[in-house]
């Protein structure tokens, strides 16, 4: 029975080297093939700056739109059960599933100039194309479930019992939610935020359809790789790995050093 588990977990041990492999191979290839040189010049060069701090400003507001709104779905769909509750989860994560290319197109349709909103709020002058409130809504729409899923789960890991107390010394349902419910639930949230943030600034698909310009990070890089080649676009890519690297270990050993 021993060798039978040796072997077990051997073979186990292999496949999901092979899998780690695969994910590290690419980064770590990326890494060796940037020069100290070309990355410090990158760091110099005013238009990788710029689009560096316009991806990750957009990426933070686009979170923080979907906490305001997010969270209170979140705890909604944790604590309660109500006819259509499938449906609506289905709803929300939509936008894993859907092509990102073809949701900038329904992003382009309604929040376009021609748009079904574009044209309401065009004439107020607010407008999508081309800017960063463009940035931020498809930013929004294809990251939106990361932080709508961990905080319904995190919210469902919470006893209502102690919601039930609070309830019983008088406390109101904001006011357990608020002092109760959140504190107990808040590394789940803030995990679910990061991600959120994460999978924004990574996006391409539908930004560069609804807003090719201001040019956030990995418009820049594609943008460098088709007009200069692959040397040009390495130490831009290097930066936004190096930025992941750096929020999930944050995330992993800082922020939630109860998972893991």
């Amino acid at each position: 029975m021993r060798r039978r588990n040796l072997a077990f977990n051997l073979l186990f041990s292999v496949l999901g080297a092979l899998l780690i492999l695969f994910v590290i191979l690419p980064l770590v290839s990326t890494v060796l093939s940037t020069t100290p040189a070309a990355l410090l010049a990158s760091f110099a060069d005013p238009e990788v700056l710029q689009s560096i701090g316009l991806t990750f400003t957009a990426g933070a507001i686009a979170t923080m739109l979907a906490f305001v709104t997010g969270i209170p779905l979140a705890y909604l769909l944790a604590r309660h059960a109500f006819r259509g509750k499938h449906l609506l989860e289905a709803v929300i994560n939509l936008p894993v599933v859907i092509p990102h290319t073809a949701a900038g197109i329904a992003l382009l349709l309604v929040f376009g100039r021609r748009g079904m909103l574009g044209q309401v709020l065009g004439p107020l002058g607010l407008t999508f194309t081309d800017n960063l409130a463009g940035i931020v809504v498809a930013m929004l729409f294809v990251s939106l479930p990361f932080l709508v899923n961990l905080s319904r789960e995190s919210f469902a890991m919470v006893d209502e019992e102690y919601e039930k107390v609070a309830y019983t010394d008088g406390a109101s349902h904001w006011q357990a939610f608020s002092k109760v419910t959140f504190p107990l639930a808040w590394r789940g949230v803030l995990g679910g935020m990061v991600m959120m943030w994460a999978r924004g600034i990574s996006e391409f698909g539908a930004v560069v359809i609804l807003a090719y310009h201001p040019k956030i990070a990995p418009i820049l890089v594609y943008e460098r790789f088709t007009g200069f080649g692959l040397d040009a676009a390495q130490p831009i890519a290097l930066i936004l790995l190096l930025v992941a690297l750096v929020v999930f270990i944050t995330l992993r050993l800082v922020l939630l050093p109860e998972q893991g």
